[in-house]
């Protein structure tokens, strides 16, 4: 491809963290790849992280992966965890079939991909049984996340729910509180550590210290998205200092 590669994501309309680590990401790529990237972002209205607000926005969707797919984006992400795993087990499935089918009927061949699958995925990828979670969320939010991702045949085995209900202030929560709070967790029988199960609490900062800290594999649902996004490109999934997932390991 002589162009860049087109990145579009369907975001909450609070979000400012998917637009920010995924082009970090991907732009530290590019100083050991050759490809080039631009993002797109369509936005889907929400504020505060319940159920209801959930949603309302994920019917939003459609029109956001129309509107994308009016630029020919190469791939798109629907960028929001949790509004996927709010709606019912398996349901990333649904609506990824769903919104390529939005996209197909506008001429448009770009896979779609979702951060909840992606990060189901990542797990499958990595062999992991049994997971550690840190997650933004309030409880009975964050208990839909983890019964989702057991439904997936991952054990979670412990899990923090730091009870931040306005999705603003999730991306201002400072990911150098994040080794702390992993620290107070029992990972003994833990495979990988989910440093963040949501798109919108910044992680990136501190995935290489957890990984030192605690010797396992740290991924975050930004890093399960950017691997997903360059498999559907069909790119070498690799990304420096982005953690085990993104090491050209797997």
């Amino acid at each position: 491809m002589t162009r860049p590669y087109r990145i579009g994501q369907i975001v909450p309309s609070s979000n400012i963290t998917m637009e920010t680590e995924i082009p970090a990401m991907l732009q530290a790529r590019q100083l050991i790849r050759p490809e080039r990237f631009t993002f797109h972002s369509s936005r889907m209205r929400m504020k505060h992280v319940n159920k209801d607000e959930l949603a309302a926005m994920d019917k939003e969707s459609d029109r956001c992966a129309l509107e994308l797919s009016d630029a020919k984006v190469d791939v798109l992400g629907y960028a929001c965890l949790v509004a996927i795993m709010a709606m019912g087990p398996g349901y990333h499935r649904q609506s990824q079939q769903r919104l390529t089918a939005v996209t197909r009927g506008n001429d448009a061949l770009a896979p779609v991909i979702t951060s909840a699958g992606a990060l189901v995925d990542a797990l499958h990828i990595m062999g992991a049984k049994k997971i550690a979670l840190v997650a933004p969320y309030m409880k009975p939010l964050t208990e839909l996340v983890v019964d989702y991702i057991r439904r997936e045949g991952i054990e979670v085995t412990v899990w923090r729910a730091l009870e931040i209900a306005d999705n603003l202030a999730v991306a201002q929560h400072d990911p150098s509180n994040l080794p702390g709070i992993v620290a107070d967790m029992s990972l003994d029988d833990v495979d990988v550590v989910v440093l963040s199960a949501c798109v919108q609490m910044p992680s990136l900062p501190a995935v290489a210290k957890v990984e030192a800290q605690t010797g396992k594999p740290v991924i975050t649902a930004a890093i399960a998205t950017t691997y997903a996004l360059l498999k559907a490109l069909e790119l070498e999934p690799v990304v420096p200092g982005a953690g085990a997932l993104l090491s050209g390991a797997w």
